[in-house]
């Protein structure tokens, strides 16, 4: 079972940028948590933190045939990301979006996600849980047998 975790734009700041809204929990320290759980879930994950959108894209790409599913916390991208958006569209395996904060309640802008529309599922506003969550449901339906 291999997971890919991407963290979008700006989340290397976390633990510094603040943290009233996104925690002190360091993208380090949420790796380190995602990666102790994928241990306990016999899951393999490949992470990556890119400010860039084509990085991102690109490590979904490369993964196609080779992950089970993915996480992603698009960041800033998640408002505009039409590539990403369209990347999403093609894995053939689930992807969960992931939020720190709950972007629901937070200014008018950042409420809509391009991305949501072709995900599995959004979880949202639980801090570094949103992530543990993310990866415990996108096992369990990696692991469901497909549907005919």
């Amino acid at each position: 079972m291999r997971v890919v975790v991407l963290h979008g734009p700006n989340l290397n700041l976390l633990g510094r940028r603040e943290p009233h809204i996104y925690g002190k929990e360091t993208l380090a320290d949420i790796n380190t948590r995602l990666e102790t759980l994928a241990a306990e879930l016999g899951a393999e994950l490949v992470i990556v933190q890119s400010n860039h959108e084509g990085m991102l894209i690109d490590t979904l790409h490369a993964n196609l045939d080779k992950a089970d599913g993915a996480i992603i916390n698009p960041g800033g991208i998640t408002n505009y990301g039409v590539p990403l958006h369209d990347a999403i569209a093609a894995m053939p395996f689930p992807v969960i979006e992931v939020h720190l904060s709950n972007i629901a309640a937070r200014e008018v802008w950042r409420s809509h996600s391009i991305i949501s529309p072709v995900v599995d599922g959004t979880i949202q506003g639980l801090g570094w849980r949103s992530y543990t969550a993310a990866l415990r449901a996108v096992v369990e339906i990696a692991r469901e047998p497909k549907k005919r």
